[in-house]
């Protein structure tokens, strides 16, 4: 067990938390044709609670920082879901029809790459 399990605990709910948002958002823009106000709002939702998991993830790494397949597709995830939601709140101003039909295509790219190190640090955090 980690010195501090209950900052664990609150990481892995803000990363569970951060999942369940954002694919919400994503898929249900999917499901949907086109980007609205309420899936950008699980857009940002998500890269809240995710970037906030993370953060709380650091804090219980302490000082350690690795380049391992986990942290690089960590970092690229958070840059990626920053951009998708910026990009998102662009295409809902400007109100472009033919933008806010085709944006779900950049939303499973993101969320897709977003999955790898959500699945890979669950993955090393149950093997050990």
């Amino acid at each position: 067990m980690p010195q501090n399990p209950t900052l664990l605990i609150c990481a892995i709910i803000t990363i569970t938390l951060a999942l369940v948002f954002y694919t919400t958002g994503v898929w249900s823009e999917k499901i949907q044709g086109q980007l609205k106000r309420w899936h950008l709002l699980l857009f940002w939702t998500g890269f809240v609670f995710d970037t906030t998991g993370t953060t709380l993830m650091g804090k219980l790494a302490g000082d350690i920082l690795k380049l391992n397949f986990h942290s690089i597709t960590g970092a690229l995830a958070i840059l990626l879901m920053l951009i998708h939601a910026l990009w998102g709140t662009v295409v809902l101003a400007r109100n472009r029809e033919s933008e806010r039909i085709s944006f779900h295509k950049f939303s499973l790219i993101v969320w897709l790459i977003w999955l790898a190190p959500y699945l890979s640090g669950m993955i090393y955090g149950m093997a050990g």
